[in-house]
């Protein structure tokens, strides 16, 4: 018998017992959180068992130094602070809440051929081809109707009810030579067997999960999502997987540093909507959200010259390079997994880092002994964007885009470096110690 001999190297990727506990917080977090609005709710109870007091816009506010404070709109968006004793300037951690998925349409019952399906609609620039052949649920908020007004509840199914099969490659022999796949006719979801005089009803199937009357039931946005729970993987377990690491992942973090950051007064996480299909509504980076929240918190403060003391941090994944497509990426631009937070730099400003604020953070990572990459988009490629240019348009504050690596940006499921999320909480909670901008 042939006898191999392996030697086994040092596992430099494995995790030390404090970053085991922020990935095991960020993975509880990704799988409470299926769609925007559960995301908030899971970031809202942390927050509040950390001791900060949840403020309603509607309401007047009286805030005393020391103290953390967090409000919500429209359930997909929060803000959360530690209100220092004199206002001089923000340190603000920013994200996003949505992520590319299916989402119901408003009349979405399809029967066709013995089955009864359900009518998605893709939101955002989902890859759709990760969707087929997952076990799917359904989650999202439902508008109830009470006495008059409407009330906004969550609702998660917590279970497989559907799928969305693939095409036998026998009746597709063009199935692996890049055919393209039509979102209208091949992404509905089959929910389950129906004869031809099967009744079925969405807002009945929202009640009876809801313990509710259909009649209640006023309107509905909800979002299919892979049941997948996250998930250490690898040889050595150094990648993390899960649905909607951007940017759920970021929002994870800053919320984590903001926690654990009790002495960081003046430190601001912002938590947006709508990134993903350009950020314009009132919880989106292009609305009034932050602004509003921002001119309330610096109580009688000359609020230009706090503005022009500020620092919007704004964290959103990045492309890391994928080693069966190397050429994809810059050469001097190629971020690994696991090797530290990434600068996000744009020439035409489709990322808000500038010089200035680049050297901020380098800066920082130099105090914090935190390795930095650097990601540009090759010149002949698209480049995405983030909230930052927009905050940065908005505001007149100085911004940089940071991120971690990840593979498989906007699939149903994506994978990031186990390790780079407790690095890149460090760098951020170094950001909350210091007077950044003088």
């Amino acid at each position: 018998m042939l006898s191999v001999t392996i030697e086994r190297k040092p596992r430099r990727h494995n995790l030390n017992p404090s970053a085991n506990l922020l990935i095991d917080s960020i993975m509880t977090y990704l799988d409470a959180s299926p769609t925007p609005w559960h995301a908030v709710a899971e970031a809202g109870k942390r927050l509040e068992h950390a001791g900060f007091v949840r403020l309603d816009e509607k309401s007047a506010w009286s805030l005393e130094p020391h103290t953390g404070y967090f409000t919500v709109r429209s359930d997909g968006a929060l803000i959360a602070w530690r209100q220092p004793v004199d206002v001089t300037g923000w340190t603000i951690f920013g994200a996003h809440t949505d992520s590319p998925n299916l989402r119901v349409r408003p009349n979405p019952i399809v029967k066709r051929h013995g089955y009864c399906q359900l009518g998605l609609e893709v939101y955002g620039g989902a890859l759709y081809a990760p969707w087929f052949d997952r076990e799917l649920s359904l989650a999202g908020r439902v508008a109830i109707a009470n006495e008059g007004s409407v009330l906004s509840e969550l609702v998660d199914f917590k279970r497989p009810v559907g799928m969305i099969p693939s095409l036998a490659i026998h009746l597709d022999r063009d199935a692996n030579a890049g055919r393209k796949i039509n979102p209208q006719t091949e992404l509905p979801m089959i929910l389950c067997r129906a004869d031809a005089d099967d009744e079925f009803d969405f807002k009945t199937i929202l009640a009876n999960e809801m313990h509710c009357s259909a009649q209640e039931i006023s309107a509905f946005e909800i979002c299919a999502y892979p049941m997948d729970s996250a998930t250490l993987t690898g040889l050595h377990r150094e990648f993390l997987m899960s649905a909607r690491l951007d940017n759920l992942l970021s929002c994870a973090m800053t919320i984590e540093t903001l926690i654990q950051a009790d002495d960081a007064l003046g430190s601001v996480v912002v938590l947006n909507d709508h990134e993903e299909v350009g950020s314009v509504s009132t919880s989106g980076a292009d609305g009034p959200f932050l602004e509003s929240v921002l001119r309330r918190i610096s109580m009688d403060c000359d609020f230009d010259a706090v503005r022009a003391r500020s620092l919007v941090i704004s964290i959103d994944n990045a492309h890391g390079v994928h080693p069966n497509f190397a050429a994809k990426h810059d050469e001097g631009h190629r971020p690994l997994l696991n090797e530290g937070p990434v600068v996000k730099i744009n020439a035409n400003h489709r990322y808000a880092t500038t010089a200035l604020t680049q050297g901020l953070i380098e800066q920082a990572a130099e105090r914090a002994d935190i390795p930095l990459q650097y990601f540009s988009s090759r010149a002949d490629l698209g480049c995405g964007s983030t909230i930052g240019p927009l905050t940065a348009g908005r505001l007149g504050i100085e911004t940089i885009d940071l991120g971690c690596a990840q593979f498989a940006m906007h699939s149903a499921r994506e994978t990031c470096g186990a390790n780079d999320p407790e690095l890149m909480c460090k760098l951020l909670h170094e950001l909350t110690q210091r007077d950044l901008v003088s």
